[in-house]
């Protein structure tokens, strides 16, 4: 096997478990509040977070076809024009960059990090660190993770859960927005002002 048929499938688990998983148990056990906030309803804020589910099936898929199955690997239509050692290797470097990018936004933001919005609450809003550069520092690394697994396996697949997933954070982005707005008020459209929507 090659070195990214062993390594993406191994890197990917421990992403998703510290990110998603143990951070949502650790915040849960902090505040008593469950981290995860999408629901079943037909809403704009949880449909995104259905697409949000499929789209990590669809990257465990393609990571599948490729480390366990690559005879087939063909049947995701690889983009061989993109197949270098050298893109493989900046695809990591993105992966790396954005799980430590992350767990540094979760930690500032502390007792305030949903996955989702609960409309329900008043969250504080958190200006400082990685929030000063980007008011959205979670959801930028998440485009640049996936972003670095398309980088390292390039192919149909996970160029259209690129795409979806781009398209989708930006609505959830806004969503986000209008909450913020009618929570902080003026707090937050000054802080708009000051810090770009991603960098």
């Amino acid at each position: 096997m090659e070195f990214y048929q062993i390594v993406l499938p191994i890197f990917t688990v421990v992403y998703l478990l510290q990110v998603f998983v143990i951070q949502s148990y650790i915040q849960w056990k902090k505040t008593g509040v469950k981290p995860y906030v999408f629901s079943d309803t037909d809403s704009p804020h949880d449909y995104c977070g259905k697409i949000y589910k499929l789209m990590i099936v669809g990257t465990w898929i393609s990571i599948a076809f490729y480390s366990l199955y690559h005879e087939h690997y063909e049947l995701l239509v690889p983009i061989w024009y993109l197949e270098f050692t050298w893109l493989q290797h900046v695809g990591f470097g993105f992966g790396l960059t954005s799980f430590v990018w992350i767990i540094m936004a979760q930690k500032q933001m502390s007792g305030s990090w949903r996955i989702g919005i609960n409309y329900k609450e008043k969250t504080i809003l958190v200006k400082t660190g990685v929030f000063r550069i980007s008011r959205n520092p979670i959801f930028l690394g998440v485009m640049i993770s996936y972003l670095g697994t398309f980088l390292i396996i390039p192919n149909m697949l996970t160029f259209g859960v690129l795409l979806v997933t781009f398209i989708t954070l930006q609505i959830q982005v806004r969503l986000e927005e209008d909450y913020l707005t009618n929570t902080h008020g003026n707090s937050y459209v000054e802080y708009t002002k000051s810090v770009r929507r991603w960098i």
